[in-house]
């Protein structure tokens, strides 16, 4: 007699029926192989509850967890007065934490000894694991899996932004449970593979470092770093002293005797500029402004740019996107583009009516370069043919003469030299921002153009070892989670 096979009919034993959830009962049947025992998490983890009220003169340090099993990660540390939520919650290490509202992302972890004592609030579960049934490593492992993560889903309530996790639900799933010995062997096979691509990653991340180091030295800039100009005016860098000048001391000077020379002499942390050069009063501006000693001569930002914040027609880049709802644009924002690497994170297609804020064009061959937070070092060349990227209006827009090779520039924005003439140049406590002028009066070093396209080769090469060993690190990760859920999962 034929099996009837139901395609859209699910089967439960009523005894085995936790809730009338559907969506729960979906997502019970993960998939896992019958080599291993089943067994309720509720089995293998216990619910602590170490509370604590914080007090305002104690320092805590606070957990987050990274989703798609990121684990466990120090946010911050805190002065218990800057605490709003007062009772919280003391973990340790080896315990497992899920985040309630991420857990459907795949936010789950376990302590490390580094966080042993943290708080947390109680949007963050914390349990005792049942070592001699579970280790820590393999919980957190399992519960990093795909399948894994559509189950927590499918145990979430509320609305999409704020769902939190059915902990109850949670608890009574059922996972395969081979031996310790077999857990640890699992979780070590795993981790070798892990490791073996944190090399890969380390190597990577020399060669960006051995990019920065050949880029100065080519350049002959000393040990990557800058020789401290003539100040722009006096600053004290200690309480100053007051100078008292006697009509004894004036008896054999000059009418042009300069004091100044004298006061050098005893105070080293006195600076001098006469006044006619005083061009701005700040402090960090005086006391900071570098110039580059190289082989080369240099040249001033502004000096390098042949077109900005406009097209090369002389038309204004700034565009109202709201005046073209239906028109679909690429958009990038300070989040859309990679801290110190030029490169773009994703491609964000919207439409007109979906961008709310001032935008700019970016043409072929123009430079982003972000002046908010200028120290993540946000820019980005655009070699794309398309018409219609635009981007926040936090960015500088512009393009560059023909003498410069625009990929030595890129990797010259990279650099440490144009960080550190800028560091200093922050306007604002929480937003800070470089201004107009301060991005035009950076120094650029301009060798020879075929000294420009010999660096770009040679640092070419190194991108794309770079790359190379990035993807490498890359498929090590997905093999190591691929191995381990072949021997859990059909």
């Amino acid at each position: 007699m034929s099996e009837n096979v139901y395609t859209y009919l699910k089967f439960v034993r009523y005894r085995e029926l936790e809730n009338w959830s559907v969506s729960h009962i979906l997502g019970m049947n993960m998939g896992f192989n019958e080599m291993y025992p089943m067994i309720s998490i509720g089995n293998v983890i216990e619910r602590s509850a170490n509370a604590i009220n914080i007090e305002d003169d104690i320092s805590y340090k606070q957990i987050t967890l990274k989703t798609n099993g990121g684990g466990a990660v120090l946010r911050d540390v805190k002065q218990g007065k800057s605490i709003g939520t007062k009772k919280q919650f003391v973990v340790s290490a080896g315990q497992f934490i899920m985040s309630k509202i991420d857990a459907r992302n795949g936010a789950f972890g376990v302590v490390g000894t580094d966080l042993d004592g943290a708080v947390v609030t109680a949007d963050f579960p914390v349990f005792d694991v049942v070592k001699d049934k579970v280790t820590p490593e393999y919980l957190a492992l399992i519960s990093s899996t795909a399948p894994f993560v559509r189950f927590a889903q499918s145990c979430s309530r509320g609305t999409t932004n704020r769902q939190r996790i059915d902990v109850g639900l949670f608890l009574s799933q059922k996972i395969p449970l081979p031996t310790i010995d077999e857990q640890r062997k699992l979780v070590s096979a795993f981790n070798n593979k892990i490791s073996q691509s944190e090399v890969l990653e380390k190597q990577a991340a020399q060669v960006e470092q051995d990019i920065e180091d050949y880029l100065l030295s080519e350049l002959g800039i000393k040990q990557k770093g800058y020789t401290q100009a003539e100040p722009a005016a006096t600053i004290a860098s200690e309480p100053q002293v007051e100078y008292v000048v006697s009509n004894r001391q004036l008896e054999y000077r000059a009418d042009t005797y300069h004091w100044g020379d004298e006061i050098k002499k005893e105070y080293k942390y006195l600076k001098f500029v006469r006044f006619k050069d005083v061009e701005r009063w700040d402090v960090s501006f005086f006391s900071q402004k570098n110039t580059i000693i190289g082989n080369y001569d240099t040249i001033s930002m502004s000096k390098c740019i042949d077109s900005f914040m406009q097209d090369q027609q002389g038309n204004t880049l700034r565009i109202e996107t709201s005046k073209y709802p239906e028109t679909t644009y690429q958009y990038i924002g300070m989040e859309n583009i990679e801290k110190e690497t030029g490169e773009l994170l994703e491609e964000r297609i919207v439409k007109g009516s979906d961008i709310k804020s001032q935008t700019v064009r970016v043409p072929k061959s123009f430079f982003l370069y972000g002046k908010l937070r200028p120290y993540l070092n946000k820019y980005w060349y655009n070699e794309s043919d398309s018409e219609n990227i635009v981007c926040s209006s936090e960015f500088f827009v512009f393009s560059i003469k023909n003498n410069i090779n625009p990929y030595y520039f890129k990797y010259y924005l990279a650099s440490s030299a144009v960080q550190q003439q800028i560091t200093n140049a922050f306007r604002g406590a929480r937003m800070p921002r470089i201004n107009e002028d301060t991005f035009k009066s950076i120094e650029i070093p301009l060798p020879p153009i075929d000294i420009q396209n010999s660096i770009v080769e040679h640092i070419n090469k190194q991108k794309e070892q770079i790359k190379q060993l990035r993807q490498q690190a890359v498929n090590l990760r997905k093999e190591a989670l691929v191995e381990f859920e072949k021997e859990i999962f059909e």
